[in-house]
């Protein structure tokens, strides 16, 4: 009986310690809204959102005018890359696709007639990426172009046993407005729902679980009260 009441004690307590914990319940879209604003990685690519980089190494290619394409041509520490005819102009902060349009706009005003342009990059340089919350190395990390929600959560050593799996936010600035989304790791993890893209700057933060923030505080303070059990 005395080891019940233990248990019981125990019980209330964690209870109690977990409910000193100020949690919040999230707000932010979910499920196809979610991924509406935070895509799923694409098997072809880069989503059209991400931002170029000084670092990364690009293939540009002009249609029919091969003397004009550069196989490898990488965006130097100002941001800038050099073509032929078109000379020097910026490319770090754009997308592939503000790129070759600003391409297209050069080569038209001075040289061709409907240029079409296509920009790829072959090599992404490392970009960061915030993890918060209950993962057990929260911090900034370096990711590439091919990172996700799961692989970024990996960087961190992945979720603790008090994270809230369902409630794992994204946050992300888009045309200098905050957006994000929330998304379930462990639907993820099943397969039963799309792993997002995570883009340079995204900050992650992974919610608390109080009810796995009471069972840890159960088993932390049980041996506290197993001195007083008789057998």
């Amino acid at each position: 009986m005395i080891a019940l009441r233990n248990v019981a004690a125990c019980t209330l307590i964690a209870v109690s310690l977990s409910g000193c914990i100020r949690t919040y319940s999230s707000v932010m879209p979910s499920g196809s809204a979610a991924y509406d604003l935070i895509p799923a990685q694409k098997a072809n690519g880069l989503p059209a959102t991400y931002p170029l980089e000084a670092g990364d190494v690009l293939q540009v290619k002009v249609f029919q005018e091969p003397e004009l394409s550069v196989e490898k041509l990488a965006i130097d520490p100002a941001g800038k890359i050099s073509l032929p005819l078109v000379g020097e102009m910026q490319a770090g902060g754009l997308t592939a696709g503000q790129l070759e349009a600003g391409i297209e706009r050069s080569l038209a005003t001075r040289y061709l007639k409907n240029p079409q342009v296509s920009v790829s990059l072959l090599d992404a340089a490392d970009r960061i990426v915030s993890v918060e919350g209950e993962v057990k190395q929260p911090g900034v990390y370096p990711i590439n172009g091919g990172s996700t929600l799961l692989s970024a959560l990996a960087l961190a050593r992945s979720p603790t046993l008090t994270a809230k799996l369902n409630e794992v936010m994204v946050f992300r600035v888009v045309n200098g407005e905050r957006v994000g989304g929330r998304f379930d790791v462990a639907m993820i993890r099943a397969g039963r729902a799309p792993d997002p893209q995570i883009l340079p700057n995204d900050v992650i933060v992974v919610g608390f679980s109080r009810l796995q923030g009471a069972y840890r505080d159960l088993l932390t303070a049980s041996p506290l009260f197993n001195v007083f059990t008789r057998y």
